[in-house]
Order: C-alpha cells, then structure tokens, then sequence
C-alpha cells in the first residue's frame, strides 16, 4: 500500500472527512489553500509541523515576518549609502540613502527564514536588496553574492536587479503556485513550500477522495533512488548538474547540500541509506544536535550485524555492503566528517554535505 494514503475505513467516512475539513477550517482554508487544510484531516502530524519549518517559511508577506517584528529598525553603511529597514505595525520598508536623497521601497516580499533577503519593486522592475539581515550579528550586511557590485548611483544602490527567468526560480523555490505553466502568478501566490509544492497532483487528490476515490494519491517519495531524491531536492537546493554547469566554485557551493553530498565518495545513487530525506524529514524542522544523525551514520559504517535492520536493505530488497568502520569514535559523526563551513563573508556557516575524512589545513574541495 501507498504510505502516503490515509488509512479510510471506508470511502464514505473519507468522503466526510475530507468534506469536514475543508468546512471546519474556514478563515484558515482560504488564507492557506483548500489543499493543506484538508491534508490535515488525514496526515495531520505532518500538515501541523510541515508550516514551521524552514522551507513552509521560506517567504513571509508584509506583516507575516516576526524577523523585522523583532528587530522594528535596522540600520547600515555600506560606502556612501545608510540603508534602513523599518517596520511599523504591518507595514516595513526598505530605505537607502546617499545623505542627500533617500529612496524609500514597500518590502513586499520577505525571502529567508533567519537570515533574510527582500525582494523589492520600482518602476515594474524588480530587484534583490543590497543588504539582507543575518542572524549572527543581528543586522543587516551586504547580501550573500553580491559584495563585489558597486553601484554608480543611489537608483543602483537599491539592489542587483532581477531579470523575469531568476524571479520565476526565487519565487518557484520559496513559494507556492507562483509559476503556473512557465508564467508568473502572484495572484495565486502562497508563502512558502506547501503540501502541493513537493506532492504534485495533491489537488486531484482532494478532489478524488471527496468523491471517495483515493486511489491518485501523489506517489510516495520514499520510493525514488538516492539519485532521483537528491536531483528532487535538487531543483531548489542545486543539484550536482547544476552547479558543474554553472561552474559555481569554492565555499559557496557549501549551501547547495545535493551537489556537495553527491561529491562525497560514499555516495550511491541506488542506496537508500544515503539520500536526503534517509537523514531529514522535510516535515520537521532541522535537527540541529550532531549525535541525532549517528545512527544513520552507523547503517553504513559498523559490522552488518550491528547494522540497524530497517536501513540496510534498498528498494530492491538487496542486501547493501557495508562501509569502512571509523576507528576513531561511534558518535558525533557529523561533527568531524561533516565539517562547519563559513561562508566567506563570515556571516552564515552550514554543514558541509560532503562527506569525508577531513584533514586540518586541507582545502575546500569543489
């Protein structure tokens, strides 16, 4: 049976179910969508936890945003230019200055759950601001890429405009039903990644299992290779074409955690035991704590007998070999085989995905 098929004890109760649902929630229906209500009704653990996680805030509408609740002013220089960014009440805006002339901007898009970057509009054009708000200093710096641009002007100190094919990827990555059939919809926009983001087809779904047909529930993603996992997750984190098309290089390339998990000498894209969601569940919210991943470590790397029995057998049914057992330590893996990496403006560290022995002084590898 398909997991991700509610357990019905007949088609009449889910049919009543899924009618109940989409009543009861009311307000909330209509300000998130028909589809994630419902989704409660039978997956509600998931539905519940999904929204408070990185990616279902991956954007927040004006008066949605508790970053700048929190932080009502911010102020910097950067050169010649003091860009502000204050909230009041609902509303929050974007000011950059040359001490002379002041441009003020609406912030109408809210992109990032911690740190924070805004997607802003002047004159029909669309631009990523200048600087973005980083937790690790709890203020605001020069957006991550974009410290090398140096504007001509105050208009040009606003930000790096964003061309219609790049606005498409920002919003079809951090928002939900924002590109519908390679155009962009921001009337049927919803912030961040939803039920319908990951899980094509959850709408037909609805509509089935309101009629009590619950047989075109969206496949189960847990059946995919590692491979197909990772170009899935991929196609917002990067996946490892991606970036060697790009030729992206360097400490940047720490943010795009399928390519660099790709790279890693263990990886195997038929093995279940390495693949995204083998160690997240994209329902719950990042776990911080090294030890928490040890035993998906230890699926590989420990004596088959040793082996946790859930996870040493592929989607084929066939028994996996076993890694190399680390002589070093059984805990913490991560700590040391999944290095911290600082970006280079020393302002945002991630877990490097590429999994290795670490040597001191070694470069990063690319």
């Amino acid at each position: 049976m398909n997991r991700l098929r509610p357990h019905i004890l007949s088609p009449l109760i889910g049919t009543l179910i899924c009618i109940a649902a989409i009543s009861a929630l009311g307000p909330w229906a209509n300000a998130q969508g028909k589809t994630e209500s419902a989704c409660v009704s039978c997956h509600r653990a998931r539905a519940e936890s999904q929204p408070r996680t990185p990616m279902g805030r991956a954007l927040a509408l004006p008066g949605a945003n508790p970053v700048l609740v929190e932080n009502p002013k911010l102020t910097v220089r950067k050169g010649p230019y003091i860009y502000t960014v204050e909230t009041r009440g609902t509303e929050s805006t974007y000011s950059v200055s040359d001490g002379t002339r002041t441009i003020t901007l609406p912030i109408p898009w809210n992109f990032g759950e911690g740190a924070q970057t805004w997607v802003l509009e002047r004159n029909g054009r669309r631009y990523e601001s200048a600087v973005s708000y980083y937790p690790s200093i709890r203020g605001l710096d020069f957006t991550t890429g974009d410290e090398d641009l140096k504007p001509k002007n105050l208009d040009d100190a606003i930000g790096r405009e964003i061309e219609l094919r790049e606005t498409k990827v920002c919003f079809g990555c951090h928002a939900t039903s924002a590109v519908t059939n390679g155009k962009m919809t921001f009337d049927t926009l919803r912030p961040g990644v939803t039920c319908e983001h990951c899980h094509a087809g959850t709408t037909t779904h609805l509509t089935d299992s309101i009629n009590g047909d619950f047989d075109s529930a969206p496949p189960d993603l847990r059946q995919r290779s590692a491979e197909d996992i990772s170009n899935f997750c991929g196609q917002c984190h990067r996946a490892w074409e991606t970036v060697v098309r790009n030729h992206w290089r360097g400490e940047l390339t720490v943010r795009f955690q399928p390519y660099r998990l790709a790279n890693s000498r263990c990886f195997d894209g038929a093995d279940p035991r390495i693949s995204c969601i083998a160690c997240h569940d994209p329902h719950q919210d990042v776990v911080r704590q090294d030890s928490s991943y040890d035993a998906q470590c230890l699926a590989c790397h420990s004596s088959p007998a040793a082996a946790p029995p859930a996870s040493s057998s592929s989607a084929s049914g066939k028994i996996q070999t076993q890694a190399k057992i680390c002589p070093t330590a059984k805990s913490d893996c991560v700590s040391c085989h999944m290095p911290k990496v600082k970006l280079p403006n020393g302002l945002m560290t991630f877990t490097d995905h590429e999994i290795r022995i670490v040597k001191p002084g070694a470069p990063f590898p690319n």
